[in-house]
């Protein structure tokens, strides 16, 4: 029995109104990229679930750029000083 993969990214262009969902990011980078150079338009992309590392990490790093999200005794912790 096969199951379906789960769906990782939706990628939107307003310009066009195009709406596609991928599975895996790399491709939904890769149509963002072609995207771009056929139509001229900037698609975004939504992304759906990131690994429970790869969110653990964009926490500590404070990729939100919010203070409170940090931790700033992680290794990943960049300081403005």
């Amino acid at each position: 029995m096969r199951t379906m993969a789960a769906k990782r990214a939706t990628v939107i262009c307003p310009d066009c109104d195009r709406r596609e969902t991928f599975d895996k990011l790399g491709r939904a980078r890769s149509f963002i990229e072609t995207h771009r150079e056929e139509a001229g338009h900037d698609a975004t992309w939504e992304l759906h679930r990131l690994d429970a590392g790869v969110e653990r990490a964009g926490r500590e790093a404070g990729v939100c750029g919010r203070p409170e999200c940090t931790t700033e005794d992680s290794p990943l912790y960049l300081s403005d000083r």
